[in-house]
């Protein structure tokens, strides 16, 4: 049965009303419903607020390197440390490294762009954080249903955002009603909040509906691969702060690493790979793995213990791909909008401070009786915030970067280092493009192969091993989340042309070529490995591949990331 088919027999669905609706429990949706609590319990109104969490509870679907600035969680929270939030571990040094295949540079601090300096900054897990800002939450008064998926936006008849319906649960492989249905749940808002992360199922839905990019660059994006690891105590620098740069990518890819000491003789280290890259041989996940072999990074890791595994997209385009983020009815805020600021590698201060700016207009229409409409408070309120100062510094940052890693390097050093040293706050100068990160894929023809070496399980791993780490599960019988347009795709035009990059894109081991019976190739979809990265619906070339919720609860369960 079609969902619309379960609908017509088995509902109407129960509903609830609520004056703000926030879909995403990450940093973003819970500080806009904070947000808004404290101003209500400021003037002493009533205001209703929930959270929905697809993750089995909030943080476990939370993903990030990640080093903290704490400006934005101290407007939310000016006496956060007495509170007791998980921000423990001070930066206490910054390297900038270029990497060849054996050797390192350390760049003089001197030489580092403000874009790269942490000082005051903190290396935290964002998942601790995460869970922190939803026990606040909770505190104020503020309804969070971890393992429940929005599934679907409703529209009021003129077209404005009603608020959203989840996902019918107990649903079988076939589509069918099992014993164990449950008809999804409407909630609906005056204004409901999308706080999805990057690649949001349903923003990407209106924002399409709503022409909210037009006349914007296309979005740019990356994936970041990450470990957590239990290090060797005399390898441990607390507060230590490493980016590299350099190999193993080559001159035409963008992509680097990091590695951050947090407390504990633990230390979280990734590499990012843009994914505008053009060779379809190539895979962020062993490039990860490869780079964890050279010197720089091995002599930190090497005898320790991996104890965490997971894969995201990142929303990296910045102010030039960002869309327009109210519509009738709600809002994007964080990552489901782009706010992350890719020259400095951070977006949890800018996921929280759009939900503060999104909250207080929010709350101003509500007192104001009104609902549904376009809360154009929000964005001009973000035009005159330090975020958007932040952001315009940068504007240029990925551009640069799409001419190849020279011309992004250097001019990432002339509009981070050298203007503010002139005085001026950003570039005089814009710089556009128009390609699609999806549409940079060359044929496999014309690209050399990458032949990556096998892992050796103690430095290096294989993806179904990491998978297991993530603590990742699905219920096996229900419909695929990963869902094709054509199912004649992936064989006569993806393994055809571009020797089925998604067998390599995916850090999870969810695409494989296999052969059928009469020898005939065929994409097998292993949908319970998803870790919910969003790769997949970023990076295929005929974006004929599309991610949707699966049931609550389901995906990873990450712990310490």
């Amino acid at each position: 049965m079609t969902p619309q088919a379960i609908l017509e027999q088995y509902g109407p669905r129960e509903s609830m009303e609520y004056d703000v609706v926030v879909v995403g429990g990450g940093p973003a949706g819970l500080s806009a419903a904070i947000r808004l609590k404290q101003l209500a319990a400021k003037q002493e109104r009533e205001l209703s607020v929930c959270v929905l969490e697809k993750g089995s509870e909030p943080g476990a679907h939370i993903l990030s390197g990640a080093v903290m600035d704490p400006r934005a969680i101290t407007e939310l929270f000016p006496n956060w440390k007495e509170l007791g939030a998980p921000l423990n571990q001070p930066v206490s040094g910054d390297d900038v490294l270029f990497l060849s295949e054996t050797g390192s540079r350390r760049t003089p601090d001197w030489l580092v762009p403000g874009c790269f300096h942490n000082e005051g900054n903190y290396v935290i897990s964002l998942g601790a954080v995460t869970k922190w800002l939803a026990e606040q939450a909770e505190g104020l008064g503020v309804e969070i249903f971890p393992g429940f998926a929005a599934a679907e936006v409703l529209y009021n008849d003129d077209g404005s955002v009603l608020g959203i319906a989840t996902g019918n649960l107990g649903v079988g492989k076939d589509g069918e009603p099992t014993g164990d249905f449950q008809l999804g749940m409407e909630l609906h808002a005056r204004y409901t909040f999308f706080a999805e992360g990057a690649r949001g199922h349903l923003g990407k839905q209106l924002i399409a509906r709503f022409k909210l990019d037009a006349d914007k660059d296309p979005q740019s994006y990356a994936i970041g691969v990450k470990e957590l690891w239990e290090v060797d105590p005399t390898r441990h620098q607390p507060g230590k702060v490493v980016h590299t740069a350099g190999w193993p990518m080559d001159s035409s890819t963008y992509g680097g690493g990091f590695l951050y000491h947090l407390e504990g003789n633990k230390v979280t280290l990734g590499f990012v790979t843009g994914l505008d890259y053009q060779n379809p041989w190539l895979s962020p996940f062993e490039e990860m793995q490869r780079w964890k072999t050279h010197p720089a990074i091995r002599s930190v890791i090497e005898g320790g213990k991996r104890i965490g595994y997971g894969a995201r997209a990142i929303t990296a385009g910045g102010l030039l791909s960002l869309p327009k983020t109210v519509f009738p009815g709600g809002a994007l805020i964080g990552c489901d909008a782009g706010y992350l600021n890719a020259a400095r590698i951070k977006g949890s201060h800018a996921a929280i401070k759009t939900g503060m700016l999104a909250a207080e207009a929010a709350f101003e229409a509500v007192a104001a009786d009104r609902r549904h409409d376009e809360l154009v408070a929000y964005p001009a309120a973000f035009e005159k915030s330090w975020l958007f100062e932040e952001l315009d510094a940068s504007r240029n940052f990925k551009q640069w970067f799409k001419k190849g890693n020279t011309i992004g390097t250097l001019m990432t050093g002339i509009e981070q280092w050298l203007l503010p040293k002139l005085g001026m706050k950003s570039a005089p100068w814009t710089i556009h493009r128009t390609e699609a990160d999806h549409q940079r894929l060359k044929p496999a023809a014309e690209c050399a192969q990458i032949t990556y070496p096998k892992p050796d399980g103690k430095l290096t791993f294989d993806r179904l091993s990491s998978v297991f780490i993530s603590n990742t599960n699905h219920a096996e019988n229900q419909p695929a989340h990963l869902t094709l347009k054509d199912a004649s795709v992936p064989v006569t035009v993806n393994l055809t042309q571009y020797a089925g990059p998604e067998s390599r894109y995916c850090p999870a081991g969810v695409y494989e070529f296999v052969k059928n019976d009469d020898g005939e190739e065929r994409l097998q979809i292993n949908a319970q490995n998803c870790v919910h990265c969003k790769t997949c619906d970023i990076k295929d070339p005929t974006q004929n591949i599309v991610w949707v919720t699966p049931e609550g609860g389901g995906g990873p369960n990450y712990a310490g990331m």
